[in-house]
């Protein structure tokens, strides 16, 4: 994994215990945990343009629509997971965001896969 994969990998990690302990403790999110997904999001779009350059370049059968799919779709999962929790003001909006949090380092796991198998 890349060093930038690791600190995204390692933003959502922390976000994802944040985020327990709001449900547990049955809170609403504040600015600090969207500022916090901000820069998971912020660290998400620098990924995509890695990953897209890393394509352009020799890529030595990689499935490209695959790879670029979980880079866009990795782009997409927070904005969407937080317009949902905006929406729904309960402890399953925020279940909702702690979803999507986990769900990232599973696609960069899969970005990982795929790029390794060139």
């Amino acid at each position: 994994m890349t060093v930038l994969e690791i600190v995204i990998v390692s933003i959502a990690a922390l976000v994802a215990v944040w985020l327990v302990v709001l449900i547990v403790r049955d809170v609403e999110p504040d600015d600090y945990l969207y500022a916090a997904l901000a820069l998971l999001e912020v660290g998400m779009l620098a990924q995509l343009v890695v990953g897209l350059v890393r394509v352009s370049g020799d890529h030595g059968g990689v499935n490209v629509a695959a790879y670029v799919g979980y880079l866009v779709g990795s782009v997409v999962l927070l904005p969407v997971a937080f317009l949902w929790s905006v929406g729904e003001r309960t402890r399953a909006g925020t279940g909702v965001l702690l979803v999507a949090v986990i769900v990232v380092p599973v696609l960069f796991l899969r970005l990982h896969q795929l790029w390794g198998a060139r």
